[in-house]
């Protein structure tokens, strides 16, 4: 009887395998095809992220910055290397880091200063790589020590350096001498926070703004218009995001010069826009563009008081 149960049950998985019928725990009945490939999560994939305007609030909070002690008065600590071909140090500080470099062939006799300043959702480590700033330095062709420090990567952060002494004299102190030449200013996006502290240093000569003419036109305004040294100085107004703001603080000076784009070489502007003492562009390349396309920042160099290599 036995026997005749067992072959009953044989008979049966045999019929089952001949119609394709699955037997559970049967681990080499046939599977559907592609089963054994790649697993995929049956998640949608997030949607890219929009490209967006530059604005001035920060809507994930920034990492903390790790402070180094410091005395105000020791050596600061430095490392050196050769980026573009010039020589390049980036300092440790308690406000932050310090980019400083030189072009081949710098000479501090003859040399001025360009102090770069970045604008919100980067750091002075981010902006001089991932905005390849030593590379447009040198395509200026202008004998200066180019510095960029750290400032606010959003309205949260206070600003790094309120006074441009204390920068210069941190540079001083990772024992690099600066020149003794102009001092040029360039700040984008939300640098204007910065550089708004330093219309008063009574040694910057220039100032460019990089679509940054977000606010502090009470201080832009002391620096070209109605400050002791204004006479001396030279502001260039660059807008992209800010043509509103950048437009209607032209407009409040005679002396104003105004075109409608960048020019694709230095020689694109004429002597007038050249000599102006506040020169207004209302740049065809958006916001990041202007810092980051290498097609503004080396041309606007060139119109600085700056000695050419």
């Amino acid at each position: 009887m036995k026997l005749l149960v067992l072959a009953a049950l044989l008979l049966s998985s045999l019929i089952a395998r001949a119609d394709g019928i699955v037997i559970p725990g049967d681990d080499d009945a046939p599977g559907e095809p592609g089963e054994n490939g790649p697993v995929t999560d049956p998640t949608p994939a997030p949607a890219p992220a929009a490209t967006h305007k530059a604005r001035l609030s920060n809507p994930t909070p920034h990492p903390a910055r790790v402070r180094v002690k410091d005395d105000g008065e020791s050596r600061l600590d430095k490392k050196e290397d050769t980026v573009a071909g010039g020589k390049h140090w980036r300092i440790k500080t308690a406000q932050g880091a310090v980019h400083v470099w030189v072009p081949p062939g710098y000479d501090r006799e003859t040399a001025g200063t360009v102090i770069y300043v970045h604008g919100y959702y980067t750091d002075a480590d981010g902006a001089w790589h991932e905005h390849e700033l030593a590379r447009q330095f040198k395509a200026s062709h202008q004998n200066a020590m180019f510095v960029v420090p750290d400032a606010p990567a959003g309205n949260d952060d206070a600003v790094n350096w309120p006074a441009l002494t204390d920068l210069r004299r941190a540079v001083a102190r990772a024992n690099l001498k600066m020149p003794d030449g102009p001092i040029i200013v360039m700040g984008h996006s939300g640098a204007f926070r910065t550089v708004m502290q330093w219309v008063d240093h009574r040694l910057v000569d220039q100032i460019i703004l990089l679509d940054a003419m977000y606010s502090g036109e009470a201080a832009f305004d002391e620096f070209i218009g109605t400050g002791k040294r204004a006479k001396e100085h030279k502001l260039i107004v660059v807008a992209a995001s800010t043509a509103e703001e950048s437009a209607s603080f032209a407009k409040k000076y005679k002396f104003a010069v105004a075109r409608e784009s960048m020019p694709s070489s230095v020689g694109g502007f004429s002597k007038h826009e050249r000599g102006a003492k506040l020169l207004y562009i209302r740049s065809q390349y958006e916001h990041m563009q202007i810092v980051t396309g290498a097609k503004v920042i080396p041309i606007l160099l060139r119109v600085t008081p700056l000695k050419a290599l």
